[in-house]
């Protein structure tokens, strides 16, 4: 993509509505707009790292055996009622009346809907164990939205409900999304911690909250500093051996980690000084078994191998991908900008022209871009006629993991120079070294 040709507004002020560096530098770098309170449109750049995150998401729950549908962000009042959370939820929920007078409203989560689409087709064990999960708007009316896309009304959300016919079956779905969930926040480039954690209105006896820490999280979290050491999950790992997914999950829940709302001083001072973490974190996924909450009222009843009918044993697991654009942002930036990892970020390669009109930098870049964009690689081409200096801020703003800088000088000595966006680090080289390594 030719920078002449794209749409990347790009503030030089910072907005004195931005409390935190997400925030900033999301709008900053023209990633997002705000559109009203906590509602956000998403420019082509953020557009770009979102589509990039949801990838990931998707390929790890596709591994897990999980499948995809979409269910309406539209929701008739009844099937809340008949869990009864209608009345309980609270103001967050946007309430809404259509033509006719119904009761609908705009679902801030899918509990009840997953369980009603279940319920209408699903009647034995021997179709269970079933996962099912989408990626859809969801809204909740917070009371005060900030941090822009950390906290906001309108997000983009992942969630996954799993269907067992008892505790035992729930336990292994519960499994194969906490190890699908280290593996996601990993390929992201995030060391996530999973901690116990509270299961607030969505209910249950189980619940993991999976935590980056960042001195602008929203809560103290407490863990174990041998966390940080664990090996992730393998790409082979097996869903299906549940024995060896136990083993995993016990390995992961072995040390202390816990979320300020479920946090133990007792048990945390038996942790070896040296080794405790007390640190603000941000929640960046959150897995829940809630048994029977749903589906006994809802009547959503399977029959087992004996032929009577029970309630299925349901869990929800969710992932909030515009909240990881913040989050990833968190982890890696600096006082330049943001340093996208290289799994998520818009662009793997910005070039970056020196000299734009000179007819040896013109053609050397073109050359690059043109070998590069047909060898697969995502670049974004810098060829406004701005300063040199302009050019590196913008590259450094917009976090694109590599620059390549073509300038007369090293074209002189037929080198470009190559510079890695995560750690500064700079090599001169020959363009084809230069696609070789980029390609790589």
């Amino acid at each position: 993509m030719r920078l002449s040709r794209y749409f990347l507004p790009i503030l030089r002020e910072t907005p004195k509505e931005a409390e935190i560096v997400s925030h900033r530098l999301m709008l900053r770098a023209g990633l997002i707009r705000q559109e009203a309170a906590g509602i956000y449109a998403l420019l082509p750049l953020g557009l770009r790292v979102l589509n990039n995150i949801c990838r990931i998401v998707r390929e790890e729950q596709d591994r897990s055996g999980a499948l995809e549908l979409l269910m309406p962000t539209i929701q008739p009042a009844d099937l809340w009622r008949e869990s009864g959370r209608y009345e309980d939820y609270g103001k967050e929920m946007l309430r809404i009346k259509d033509r006719h007078e119904r009761d609908m409203l705009y679902g801030p989560t899918n509990e009840e809907m997953i369980t009603e689409i279940f319920r209408a087709y699903v009647r034995s064990y021997k179709d269970l164990p079933l996962n099912l999960y989408h990626l859809q708007w969801k809204f909740r009316d917070e009371v005060r939205p900030r941090f822009g896309t950390m906290r906001s009304r309108e997000f983009l959300m992942k969630d996954a409900y799993s269907f067992d016919l008892d505790q035992a079956g729930a336990q292994h779905s519960y499994n194969k999304m906490f190890v699908a969930y280290l593996r996601t926040f990993a390929r992201m480039g995030l060391k996530s911690i999973p901690m116990v954690a509270d299961t607030g209105p969505i209910g249950g006896n189980l619940s993991h909250e999976f935590t980056i820490l960042a001195s602008t999280g929203e809560s103290e979290v407490y863990c174990h500093k041998d966390y940080f050491d664990f090996p992730v999950p393998e790409p082979d790992t097996n869903f299906d051996d549940a024995p060896a997914l136990q083993k995993l999950v016990d390995r992961w829940t072995s040390l202390y980690a816990a979320t300020s709302e479920k946090h133990d001083e007792a048990a945390f001072d038996r942790v070896p000084p040296d080794r405790r973490v007390s640190a603000r974190g941000i929640e960046v996924g959150h897995i829940f078994y809630f048994g029977t909450k749903y589906s006994a009222p809802m009547k959503a009843l399977v029959a087992g191998p004996d032929g009577v009918e029970r309630p299925a044993h349901m869990g929800s697991y969710g992932i909030g991908p515009t909240r990881l654009m913040a989050a990833i942002i968190e982890a890696f930036h600096d006082d330049a900008g943001i340093k996208w990892p290289d799994a998520v970020a818009p662009f793997k390669v910005a070039i970056l022209n020196l000299k734009q009109g000179d007819a040896g930098t013109d053609g050397a870049c073109e050359q690059l871009y043109r070998e590069l964009t047909t060898k697969g690689v995502d670049v974004l081409y810098h060829d406004l006629d701005d300063r040199p200096g302009a050019k590196f801020a913008t590259a450094d703003l917009i976090g694109i993991p590599w620059q390549v800088l073509v300038g007369p000088k090293g074209l002189a000595s037929g080198q470009v120079e190559i510079k890695s966006r995560s750690d500064g680090s700079r090599e001169m080289v020959s363009p084809q070294a230069a696609i070789a390594r980029l390609v790589g």
